[in-house]
């Protein structure tokens, strides 16, 4: 790397398309709040979302609540990214916040699960704007030498939401009525003064210069991607309940490769108007992004979500004490974030830093694969923290990574096809390491409970309390683990078992996720190390529209 990438950043002429530390910081609180609607918005739901469908009936079809989110926020994310690179960011930030108001306030007018899972559906419309949006923005208005100091507010925004999610969710889940509404209404009515107040602060002070440049629009590409995602987000979701080689399977499976087929021709077609020009792939730095994001998205997503339940089936913790417990994950984020960020401000280098996140990721999930049920607490907290660390130095400098490659034109394309590509790898892995965790456990379980056999304690409790015995039998089958509400009622010493087969099932995913993360750590080793631009998006393009402008006289 040269010696100019590692200097300070020069000062640059201030004119059209800078900002000043504080425009900065006022957007980035706008940014800030769009942001947290949809990052709290996925984890309140999934702490509730129990109460809501016992209270409207719904319980056997309850997960179309969560698949019709994920697939229409998945399926926007891309659309808004190319829309705003041609018509601007500002308009389709504020669309998106607009949608995800009107679609929570109607889930919490919902009168019936299947109408909830519509309402969720127009949510998910509005969210896959807020999170790539955001981070496009940050790309138009700081450096990218300086980003990753902003950047490190918005893990801050997504580690506080996984936090206040589980904590709230339960708080208003555990409420019959507040004001004469059920509690679990108040999920989805909380969104409504935020996203309002967002509102009011980006239409305020997001004002980016943007000159539109005319393009066709791809539909093409995007019914082709509608085609080819919904079938197959929608058997990552459900497979485990329809059976990954049932008919209806591999019927998603046909259609969901026809799509893909379709949308890489109609891309081929449409070549730099497409939703996601494929030459964008031949920058290196773009596709390690892509790849990396993809494999650390099935690796976070897939192994984080099997902490909360550790927490609250073998810790015995509530969705509100687990939400408090992982903080330290949250630190870690925040921590990892300031400090990896000051590095690449006052260095210039950014290729390590990845790097350095990934192996911490991997420790960290190789440490999660040896935890049992009786490791202590605060060790397995030390863990979160590590995990944290190693997010706080993955994420973002990937993003900015990304951004400094591609052209400041296209900007919220790339940084969208990053985000999607992390959401494809979270639901992948979400949905493997979820079929993975409940074949295992019926059999770890029923290993546990003949080990136990030998311990006089164990069974002495047994005879002892035979409605206990059979609670826990009744547990060790695949129905059983539908609730797991049974454990609660069980002395430490009968549940025992239970949570020791279910920590070795855990064990296995954990397992897994490290193997992907060796890949992801892999990957991220391709990644090339490039000059960081010290100017934003915005100040560059502006500065190519007035050489334009200059050579047109």
């Amino acid at each position: 790397m040269s010696a100019s990438a590692a200097s300070p950043a020069p000062t640059i002429p201030a004119g059209e398309g800078d900002f000043t530390h504080r425009q900065i910081m006022t957007i980035l609180a706008g940014l800030m709040m769009g942001m947290f609607l949809a990052a709290l918005d996925q984890t309140i739901v999934a702490t509730a979302i129990r109460t809501i469908a016992d209270d409207l009936h719904g319980f056997s079809v309850q997960a179309w609540a969560t698949t019709a989110f994920l697939i229409t926020s998945t399926i926007s994310t891309p659309l808004y990214g190319k829309l705003s690179d041609i018509y601007g960011r500002r308009r389709f930030f504020l669309a998106a916040i607009g949608i995800f108001v009107v679609g929570s306030m109607l889930c919490g007018l919902a009168d019936n699960m299947y109408q909830l899972a519509a309402y969720r559906a127009v949510q998910g419309i509005g969210a896959g704007g807020l999170m790539s949006l955001a981070l496009a923005i940050i790309g138009d208005i700081v450096p990218p030498r300086e980003r990753a100091k902003y950047q490190g507010y918005f893990l801050a925004v997504f580690g506080s939401a996984s936090v206040l999610g589980p904590v709230l969710g339960g708080l208003f889940a555990e409420a019959d009525d507040i004001f004469g509404i059920a509690g679990w209404r108040y999920i989805f009515y909380i969104n409504v003064p935020l996203g309002l107040l967002a509102m009011v602060v980006v239409a305020r002070v997001l004002h980016l210069p943007h000159h539109r440049t005319d393009h066709r629009i791809d539909w093409p590409g995007a019914l082709a991607l509608i085609v080819g995602l919904v079938p197959l987000l929608t058997v990552a979701e459900q497979g485990r309940a329809w059976g990954w080689d049932s008919p209806r399977a591999l019927g998603c499976y046909a259609v969901g490769l026809v799509g893909i087929v379709a949308f890489i021709l109609a891309e081929r077609a449409y070549k730099d108007e497409a939703l996601l020009p494929l030459r964008l792939f031949r920058i290196r730095t773009f596709g390690v992004g892509a790849a990396s994001s993809f494999v650390v998205g099935m690796a976070m997503f897939g192994g984080l979500m099997m902490v909360p339940l550790y927490l609250q089936i073998v810790k015995g913790s509530t969705p509100m004490v687990a939400g408090l417990q992982m903080i330290p994950f949250v630190f870690g984020i925040m921590t990892g974030s300031i400090v990896f960020g000051q590095i690449i401000f006052r260095t210039g280098r950014y290729r390590v830093i990845p790097i350095i996140g990934s192996t911490l990721m991997l420790l960290a999930l190789g440490l999660f694969s040896l935890i049992t049920a009786d490791t202590p607490l605060p060790a397995v907290m030390a863990i979160m923290l590590i995990m944290g660390l190693g997010l706080g130095g993955n994420m973002q400098p990937m993003v900015t990574a990304v951004q400094n490659a591609v052209s400041p034109r296209e900007i919220g394309t790339a940084t969208s096809a990053v985000t999607f590509f992390r959401q494809m790898g979270g639901t992948l892995g979400t949905a493997v390491f979820l079929s993975v965790l409940f074949a295992a456990v019926p059999g770890k379980i029923q290993d546990a409970f003949a080990d136990a056999q030998s311990d006089p304690a164990f069974t002495q409790a047994l005879r002892d309390n035979p409605a206990q015995a059979e609670a826990l039998k009744a547990g060790q089958s695949t129905e059983g683990l539908n609730d797991t509400s049974f454990i609660n009622t069980l002395s430490d010493v009968i549940a025992h078992p239970f949570k020791v087969g279910f920590s070795e099932s855990m064990t296995l995913v954990f397992m897994l996720a490290a193997i992907i993360m060796v890949v992801g750590l892999i990957v991220v080793l391709f990644l090339p190390e490039l000059p960081l631009q010290n100017r934003s998006a915005a100040a560059a393009r502006a500065a190519e529209d007035r050489e334009a402008a200059a050579g047109a006289l």
